[in-house]
């Protein structure tokens, strides 16, 4: 398959489109937390040290994905980190013990994520460590979501939208990684896992072909693959999976075991290794052209 040689990218204030010259496949790349642009405020003022900060990123995910998005695919990724604000969350999941005010009735306290600390604002990062040595307000909340979430998701439903008028059907990807072993929070918690685990909400956010297909090219790199659990899929997948209208979401959890080194927050040279194989995953999606993957 010939690659798509030019490309731009359009970047806002807090994330960035890498677009084909043409987009040619109808797929969208999704990386919500990869970003690394933390602000000095932000920083100074959680007591963690800024390697732990970095726990909860998905580092270098979005670099596993630059070949795949040169096939003429587009790829959205968030310069916010995922410590900051976590774009892969309902608008407002959040704890009221964070806050030194009360919180609008609109937001969601009693998700799971709050009960794990990882809302809209986590309280935590992936290792468990509090991010926060005081109380916020809301309006800090607020300002994070207007500012960094809502611009990445209009942008993400821009591309979706555009994508499946364009072909009839639109697949996204959501991007992400995960720690080789499961973290305090995690109901696999201390154990091991697999290669990669695919997340289609128990198959409601995208039809089997779909997720069949990233399994199958998968596996053929020697890989071992298993699907939702722990990870079923995040908001993304939930929020815009919907099959019946012609838009089908898979999220896609990598072992960062795989690509980096996880204490110091390295990359391996094995990452070209697997950055080769994300882009025969959707190479094989691009062959997949099911015409019954468009909106009934």
């Amino acid at each position: 398959m010939q690659s798509v040689s030019k490309q731009r990218t359009e970047v806002s204030d807090h994330h960035e489109i890498l677009r084909p010259g043409e987009q040619t496949a109808p797929i969208v790349l999704a990386s919500p937390h990869s970003g690394t642009a933390y602000p000095d405020a932000f920083v100074a003022a959680s007591p963690l040290d800024p390697l732990d900060l970095r726990r909860s990123e998905d580092c270098f995910v979005d670099e596993l994905w630059l070949g795949a998005a040169a096939l003429g695919v587009p790829l959205l990724r968030a310069a916010f980190p995922r410590a900051f604000v976590d774009a892969n969350r309902e608008p407002f999941e959040l704890d009221p013990e964070m806050f030194e005010d009360d919180l609008p009735p609109y937001v969601n306290v009693n998700s799971s994520r709050v009960a794990a600390g990882l809302g809209t604002l986590a309280r935590v990062v992936a290792s468990g460590k509090e991010i926060y040595g005081g109380k916020l307000r809301f309006a800090d909340a607020l300002d994070r979501i207007e500012t960094c979430y809502r611009p990445y998701h209009a942008a993400l439903r821009r591309l979706i939208d555009a994508t499946r008028d364009r072909f009839g059907y639109c697949i996204l990807i959501d991007c992400h990684s995960m720690p080789s072993v499961g973290a305090p929070m995690d109901p696999d918690a201390g154990r091991g896992r697999a290669d990669f685990i695919l997340g289609d909400g128990f198959g409601t956010a995208c039809e089997g072909a779909v997720a069949d297909t990233v399994e199958r090219a998968l596996e053929s790199h020697g890989y071992r693959v298993t699907r939702n659990k722990p990870f079923a899929g995040g908001y993304t997948t939930r929020h815009y999976g919907c099959p019946e209208e012609g838009v089908h979401a898979l999220q896609i959890e990598t072992n960062r075991a795989l690509y980096m080194d996880e204490d110091a927050i390295g990359r391996l040279p094995a990452l070209a290794d697997v950055a080769g194989h994300m882009t025969s995953v959707v190479s094989a999606l691009i062959r997949l052209g099911r015409v019954d993957l468009a909106a009934e």
